[in-house]
């Protein structure tokens, strides 16, 4: 395959991974809660771009890599972790309106 086709087609995960996982997590800061975001398949997601980082090594330095499977991969556990910080956020206010009730 000519080389130049394969540069270009590097670039797409680097655009495509990055920015869909961007939009998960602006709708995440938006709505300031947990509900419906799968904490656990975004970590999952995380934990398969650094394996498929790993999987390119002659592709390290790259920046298509580095941006595409690393920086999906920071962003995917940014997503986790405000995803339980909201929803831990949740609970607190849960209970202290309902022990506001019960006093």
């Amino acid at each position: 395959m000519p080389e130049i086709i394969v540069t270009i087609a590097g670039f797409f995960p680097m655009i495509i991974f990055p920015a869909a996982t961007v939009i998960q997590l602006i709708a995440l800061l938006k709505s300031k809660t947990g509900k419906g975001v799968s904490k656990i398949t975004w970590f999952l997601f995380g934990i398969a771009n650094i394996g498929a980082y790993l999987m390119s090594p002659q592709n390290y330095a790259a920046i298509q890599s580095i941006i595409g499977f690393l920086g999906t991969a920071l962003i995917d556990f940014v997503i986790v972790f405000l995803a339980l910080k909201y929803e831990l956020s949740e609970r607190n206010t849960a209970s202290r309106c309902g022990d506001a009730v019960t006093n």
